[in-house]
């Protein structure tokens, strides 16, 4: 089944909410990036998440970046997501291996370790808004909670994740972000907190068989549920040979004549999906002509 991430409000609009299943996303991140089992785990979560945020931007050409810098092997990720739900994401360093938590579980919050998290939303403004928190757990779903109470003033809360098969391939993935509007009353505060209180992980939801329309039938069922819509979601990068001959382009002449008297073809990795590009001598030669200065 493809990807999808479903908009719901609850408690005549005092509630809005989103759950997704991104198991195909996080997989074709995976393979993209031969990731090991705990930063696919970590990778997926914020891919996940980029995925959700990504379909709360009104404008078409709306982008939201997530970057995660932290002290742990992993050394930090980047995602990006725009306002159709397509994601693309990299991990600094993709190959870590950490014994299990004291969970028994991947070991997420020490791949990442101690640091912060920037959301960057460009909206088509002169500048891009810039949200910055300090890492909480580093576990992905509660740092970006205390991101939502603290940069956005939105009570939320923000479940996330990714169960690996044994053979390290992506078994399940997915989460969910639910948030209070501020008209909303303390009974339905109070509800709510009780229902997320039940919930063990979105991993146990996921893996029992629950889509996105049940996991948010179990959190906000008693509440009034309603489905706005459903989107698909999918790990896309938009990089291509042209944008990457363009990238040449600018870095000027001087540099691509240093390249085309290596006399070697050059090789471009696109960091967020890790195409290789190779350009031969002569399309260099052709770039050359292109390029200023």
């Amino acid at each position: 089944m493809a990807d999808y991430i479903v908009r719901a409000t609850a408690a005549n609009a005092q509630i809005r909410a989103f759950a997704a299943t991104t198991r195909e996303m996080v997989e074709t991140a995976r393979a993209h990036h031969n990731t090991s089992p705990v930063v696919t785990a970590a990778l997926g979560r914020l891919l996940t998440a980029g995925s959700m945020m990504g379909s709360m931007l009104k404008g078409e050409k709306d982008l939201l970046t997530l970057q995660v810098h932290g002290s742990g092997p992993m050394k930090g990720m980047t995602v990006t997501a725009d306002a159709h739900a397509n994601v693309k994401g990299y991990a600094n360093v993709p190959q870590v291996i950490l014994p299990a938590n004291d969970k028994g579980k991947l070991d997420v919050a020490g791949a990442v370790g101690i640091g912060f998290m920037n959301v960057i939303k460009d909206l088509g403004l002169k500048e891009p808004y810039i949200g910055q928190t300090v890492l909480q757990t580093s576990e992905i779903a509660e740092d970006l909670t205390y991101y939502f109470a603290t940069s956005e003033q939105v009570p939320s809360s923000v479940g996330l994740g990714v169960l690996m098969e044994k053979d390290n391939t992506v078994k399940q993935a997915g989460g969910f972000i639910i948030q209070l509007m501020p008209f909303a009353d303390e009974e339905v505060i109070a509800q709510l907190e009780e229902n997320l209180s039940k919930v063990n992980s979105v991993t146990a939801l996921l893996d029992a068989g629950n889509t996105p329309e049940q996991i948010l039938d179990i959190l906000l069922g008693n509440l009034g549920v309603e489905i706005v819509d459903t989107i698909s979601t999918q790990f896309y990068c938009n990089c291509t040979k042209e944008r990457v001959t363009k990238a040449i382009v600018s870095i000027g002449k001087k540099d691509i004549q240093e390249m085309i008297q290596d006399n070697k073809p050059i090789e471009v990795n696109c960091h967020f999906c890790n195409t290789q590009y190779t350009f031969s001598v002569d399309e260099l030669k052709e770039i050359l002509k292109q390029a200023r200065g």
